[in-house]
């Protein structure tokens, strides 16, 4: 095995923490996949993972080496691309998105992605806490909300517009809030990434300004298919992008209220690590996805 063979199969280890995993994806025997790390130790003369029974994970060294390896991989592809711009696309993608967002927006499209390049593979990681997009070798994330770290790059996608909402048995029960005033009898279903933290109340806008309305609640979760699910449940007034609620307002699970009191939108974003050259299926898998989430912001 050469070197860059060897680096490519050390890339698939540390991303998917298995040897064997990583021999499997690419049709090697295990054995195989164990000694090219380790030959690649031997010649660098540092460790690169840790090796447990159950997974490996990636050293000091080989964190930095890992990032250094996918830069030199990136730009031998994008190399081999100035001279075959029709060549088929393959390889695998990292991708990381929340919960909501990849049930009810990417993976019903997928499959025309992959129909499109049948020779690429995704690594689709679904979480709301927010991943550490270099750290984790992801390929590209999507985020929603405000941004905060600098050292990425950023592809503003469209905003998702806010409603406020409330099942019909809840409703039942409590009435239906006309005013914020009637909001003091009711209560919010609190969403919080660190359950303990003070919760946010309804937020509002008011001319140019957005304020906040404190107000009870009887859950907090951290999770969206959480939040979702205890307003399906009754379990209090939720506020939530209208996207997520379609659905839920279709078929009669949910009702508006509240609609000339809309919190602030949340801006969408696809964020990936900054790098002189982009894997071609890194950006074409950012492409499609700028163009289908125009359909399913607005």
């Amino acid at each position: 095995m050469n070197r860059l063979e060897a680096m490519s199969l050390f890339v698939r280890v540390a991303e998917l923490q298995s040897f064997t995993a990583a021999a499997l994806s690419l049709g090697l025997p295990k054995s195989s996949a164990s000694q090219a790390v380790s030959q690649l130790e031997a010649h660098l003369k540092v460790q690169l993972l840790y090796r447990t029974t159950r997974k490996v994970q990636l050293t000091h060294d080989g964190h930095a080496y890992y990032e250094r390896c996918r830069e030199v991989l990136a730009e031998l592809d994008e190399l081999d691309s100035m001279f075959a711009q029709t060549r088929e696309l393959a390889g695998a993608l990292r991708v990381d998105m929340p919960v909501s967002l990849a049930r009810n927006f990417l993976v019903p499209r997928l499959p025309e992605f992959l129909d499109r390049h049948p020779g690429l593979e995704i690594g689709l990681s679904c979480t709301d806490r927010r991943v550490d997009v270099v750290a984790e070798g992801f390929d590209c994330v999507i985020r929603v909300g405000a941004l905060a770290d600098s050292t990425l790059m950023t592809r503003p996608l469209g905003l998702m517009h806010m409603g406020n909402y409330a099942s019909p048995a809840y409703l039942a029960r409590h009435g239906e809030p006309k005013t914020l005033d009637d909001l003091k009898d009711h209560h919010l279903i609190h969403y919080a990434l660190t359950l303990g933290s003070k919760p946010f109340g309804f937020e509002y806008r008011d001319g140019d300004e957005y304020r906040v309305v404190d107000m009870p609640g009887r859950i907090t979760v951290n999770n969206t298919e959480a939040f979702s699910a205890a307003a399906l449940a009754g379990l209090g007034i939720l506020q939530s992008p209208r996207t997520g609620n379609r659905h839920h307002m279709a078929e009669g699970r949910l009702v508006e209220i509240l609609p000339q009191y809309e919190a602030e939108p949340l801006p969408v974003s696809l964020v990936y690590p900054r790098r002189r050259h982009q894997a071609r299926r890194v950006r074409a898998f950012m492409d499609w996805v700028s163009e289908i989430m125009r359909d399913y912001l607005d």
